[in-house]
């Protein structure tokens, strides 16, 4: 019989970790206090309660929920210190998991008429994770991401701003929010700006539509790695072309099961993304709404789909292999992988 291992032990990579929601629940009650700010009941109660709010984001209606329950969260983000408490919050429960490389994704509009402007919300952004991985010992970025409810223009301005900081933590730039709205190629000129500029390029795709959105991604974006992508799956040549060219899924699954793009954990298809050699990035997407982080991810791979401790070695290879980290830290990172699995897994090999 295989020895079971802790995956809180398996050094990996988190590639999709939104800002606002990687806060802690505590950590947002508390902050809602200080401002006086009045939650959603629905929100409140699942805070308290220790359950995530029940969503599906399926139809329009759904995800306009969705997005007022988030929204309501990042307004109780208003000092630099609330900033600086959320990133090593969520580098100390990154580092809890095993992560040893966490690029978090954020657009800096949405902080920046409370911290001063944009530029100024994107430097106390980007000291607050330069301290935090300090502090924490974690290796740490940014992914700036735009929104796909906005005009294009907008986007470019941003892919502009992060092209500034790539010596300052800046890695990658997306593309996020509905898919359902607004064309992946309104934003090719964007992302063309970004990659110019050395980054990464990680669009969402294949969430909430079908298979054409995960090519939309690699045609008009020549997506790097796509956010989510678990669409994919319904469409066997684009399997072989996302296998083929090695293009990683970001692939979230208790979020594609909190938001209704599958009934239950085991319908999400990790196994058949796998098998068909399409690389892959567990992450946590937005644990503060969905109520797990990232060695939950690895623990749904391994009791709804039968992954062995092999097999989630292997993605969790995967997720380093598609970072941005420097060579040093995935070469560190890939040994302690290997020795997660010829030992009994109690040492964490850190970025």
């Amino acid at each position: 019989m295989e020895r079971v291992r802790d995956v809180s032990d398996l050094p990996k990579a988190h590639l999709h970790l939104h800002f606002t929601g990687s806060m802690r629940p505590g950590t947002l009650l508390e902050l809602a206090d200080k401002y006086g700010v009045r939650l959603p009941d629905a929100l409140t109660d699942a805070l308290v309660g220790g359950e995530p709010p029940r969503l599906r984001a399926t139809d329009e209606r759904g995800w306009f929920r969705f997005q007022r329950l988030y929204d309501a969260a990042r307004s109780c983000l208003r000092q630099p210190e609330d900033i600086q408490r959320l990133v090593r919050e969520a580098a100390e429960e990154d580092v809890k998991d095993g992560s040893g490389w966490l690029e978090i994704q954020v657009d800096p509009t949405s902080y920046a008429p409370r911290l001063g402007g944009l530029i100024p919300a994107l430097e106390i952004i980007l000291d607050a994770v330069e301290t935090a991985a300090r502090e924490t010992g974690i290796g740490m970025r940014v992914l700036v991401a735009a929104n796909r409810m906005k005009h294009p223009l907008d986007a470019r301005t941003l892919a502009r701003l992060a092209v500034r900081y790539t010596d300052r933590g800046v890695v990658g730039f997306g593309l996020s929010n509905d898919e359902r709205r607004g064309m992946a190629r309104d934003f090719d000129r964007a992302f063309a700006i970004a990659r110019e500029g050395g980054l990464l390029s990680a669009p969402h795709g294949g969430e909430l539509t079908g298979p054409a959105s995960v090519r939309d991604c690699l045609d008009d974006l020549h997506a790097d790695r796509v956010g989510h992508g678990v669409r994919a799956a319904e469409d066997p040549r684009l399997l072989k072309r996302l296998a083929d060219r090695g293009v990683t899924c970001e692939v979230c699954p208790a979020s594609n099961v909190a938001l209704g793009v599958y009934e239950k954990p085991e319908n999400v298809p990790l196994r058949k993304l796998f098998e068909a050699g399409v690389p892959l990035a567990l992450g946590a997407d937005d644990p503060l709404l969905f109520g797990s982080r990232l060695a939950a991810q690895y623990e749904i791979a391994r009791e709804h789909h039968a992954f062995t401790d092999a097999e989630l070695a292997e993605v969790a290879r995967q997720s380093v292999r598609a970072s941005a980290a420097p060579e040093e830290t995935k070469k560190r990172l890939l040994a302690g992988v290997d020795t997660w699995l010829t030992s009994d897994g109690t040492t964490a090999v850190r970025g």
